[in-house]
């Protein structure tokens, strides 16, 4: 018995031409294209949007970094006027210091020299007692007595002199007591009052209240009396 091997059956395939191939691989061909130039303009645009972005980050960028160093040159500049007004305040303070210090050393040399003109006579005390004399003068020139002339012409002139000398006296003593008592008004100093200008002070009030009590006693004669007239024989 004879056996028979199966045999595979063929699928029968069309047959491609020639044109067809081609045709095929053109499309293949231009399909790439097309994606290669949509792909193309994908990226120019993605480029072209992309540079806008980019020109906006920077100019930004730019913008934070000016307004960053303005801020930092009106904080500087703000520090530095803040400095230079603390310096102007420190600056007045010491010259109003300064001043004041002057003013009352100054202060205690007039008491000074107004308790020795207190003491030792002023040209307004010699005119006041010239003053006096004329006027007493005057008033005995039609046959006074001597008594009356004494007290006229001499007593008048000695209470005027001594009046002039007190009141240079009082002068000396209230400013001498003003620089002493200065530092206890008004604003209070970091630095005390220094110790030469209370000395001079001190002095000054010494010789003004030396000066009222000599003037005192002159224009009350409790000194030096007054003179007085010998009596004339009967």
């Amino acid at each position: 018995m004879n056996s028979t091997t199966p045999t595979t059956p063929t699928t029968p395939t069309d047959p491609v031409a020639e044109g067809d191939g081609e045709a095929n691989t053109a499309e293949r061909t231009t399909a790439g294209k097309g994606v290669a130039k949509t792909a193309g303009n994908t990226t120019e645009k993605a480029v072209t949007d992309a540079a806008p972005a980019e020109e906006s980050t920077t100019r930004l960028d730019k913008e934070a970094s000016e307004s960053g160093v303005d801020a930092e040159q009106d904080l500087d500049q703000e520090r530095h006027d803040d400095d230079l007004g603390l310096d102007l305040d420190l600056d007045d303070d010491e010259a109003l210091k300064e001043s004041s210090g002057l003013g009352t050393a100054a202060a205690a040399v007039v008491s000074v020299g107004l308790g020795i003109v207190s003491l030792s006579g002023a040209w307004s005390g010699r005119v006041a007692a010239e003053r006096e004399t004329l006027i007493g003068q005057f008033k005995t020139s039609s046959g006074a007595t001597a008594a009356q002339q004494i007290s006229e012409i001499y007593g008048d002139a000695w209470h005027a002199t001594a009046l002039v000398n007190g009141l240079f006296g009082l002068l000396a003593l209230f400013v001498g007591v003003y620089v002493l008592v200065r530092p206890a008004f008004g604003a209070p100093s970091a630095h005390p009052q220094p110790g030469w200008i209370r000395a001079v002070a001190k002095g000054g009030i010494a010789l003004g209240v030396l000066g009222v009590l000599i003037a005192v006693c002159m224009y009350f004669d409790l000194i030096v009396a007054l003179p007085t007239a010998p009596a004339t024989a009967g």
